[in-house]
């Protein structure tokens, strides 16, 4: 698979990511045999960012990704490291924290955890309320120089932040929820300030948490993800999957799946600059297969143009999240949440 650059001096990288959330934080468990083969499978690939968190399973993830590589594996491996969320002995987010100190003692915990005496990517999962982002990147600067840290990302903010963080240390990549169902990066300035500042771009969500699969089902009684994700919500979910029926056609013009249509339109989003990496959440080794597949699609400028008048940016129903998850992104307010903000926070 092709690779490209995060950043001016960023690590090389597939167009395609694994998102390894759902491997430890999920309604239900993975099998751990099957996460360690679908990991192993992505490197195999070629994708070899792997995208990962502290909290995720409060270091479950970072566990499992240190036994699902083998020796050979960790020179090829992308490991991308999200710290800042706490969380509370019950699994309840509890806030965001970027002290200079907490930086460094998370930082500690993941490199045991996963195994290794260096991460490849190193991010705040959130703009933290209390603490400069200046203070937050100077702390992963000095683990870069110290050599624990290769580069340094961002996750969920917006263009002033990202200018702020860049003036400390260069930005590799931005994480940023982007997708047919979330547009937001292409209007609120996340990507030009990319592409003015060379900054990549690792898009998350790229199948709108299950509902671009093209295979969403109710639950009955109604999805419990609708308390934190409306576009769940009964008033929206209709709206939303008639748009999802919409690109069954455009996929099947192609033998694919809306999944795969879904996941290569991010990818071509990054023609040109911005890079941008899609994000895909796989717990088995078959939904690694059908990403790559995905991955060689190549789309028309007509047939993006199509795509983009299937789901118009405007036509979405519900917010990406609830008004509290709503709030702690820098990305969609251009302002730090209040201090006193409590929630849960999406495993992104």
């Amino acid at each position: 698979m092709p690779t490209q650059p995060l950043g001016p001096d960023g690590p090389h990288v597939a167009p395609l990511a694994l998102g390894c959330a759902g491997m430890s934080d999920h309604t239900s468990p993975a099998d751990e045999a099957d996460a360690v083969t679908t990991i192993r499978t992505a490197l195999d690939a070629g994708v070899a960012l792997l995208d990962t968190a502290d909290f995720y399973g409060m270091g479950h993830n970072e566990d499992l990704i240190r036994r699902a590589l083998r020796p050979a594996d960790r020179g090829k491996a992308v490991l991308s490291v999200k710290f800042g969320a706490l969380r509370g002995p019950d699994g309840v987010f509890l806030g965001i924290e970027g002290r200079p100190a907490h930086v460094k003692n998370a930082l500690a915990h993941s490199l045991r955890r996963l195994g290794t005496d260096h991460v490849d990517i190193y991010r705040p999962a959130r703009l933290a309320p209390d603490t400069p982002v200046e203070d937050t990147v100077g702390a992963v600067a000095e683990l870069v120089q110290a050599g624990y840290v290769r580069h340094i990302g961002l996750s969920e903010v917006g263009p002033e932040t990202i200018r702020r963080a860049h003036a400390v240390h260069p930005i590799c990549d931005v994480q940023v929820e982007y997708s047919l169902f979330s547009r937001g990066p292409e209007t609120n300035g996340i990507l030009a300030v990319c592409r003015e500042l060379g900054i990549g771009v690792t898009a998350y969500g790229v199948l709108a948490h299950g509902l671009l699969t093209g295979s969403y089902r109710q639950p009955a009684g109604g999805d419990p993800r609708a308390g934190w994700l409306p576009r769940f919500l009964p008033g929206h979910l209709a709206t939303n999957l008639a748009l999802v029926d919409r690109l069954r056609p455009l996929a099947e013009a192609h033998g694919v799946t809306v999944a795969q249509l879904a996941i290569a339109w991010v990818m071509a989003q990054g023609r040109e600059h911005p890079t941008v990496v899609a994000v895909v959440g796989a717990r088995r080794p078959h939904r690694v297969q059908d990403a790559l597949a995905a991955a060689g699609l190549v789309l028309t400028d007509a047939e993006l143009r199509a795509i983009d008048a299937a789901v118009p940016a405007d036509a979405v129903a519900g917010t990406r999240y609830a008004a509290p998850l709503m709030a702690l992104l820098d990305s969609e307010r251009g302002a730090r949440p209040p201090a006193t903000e409590r929630g849960r926070l999406s495993a992104s």
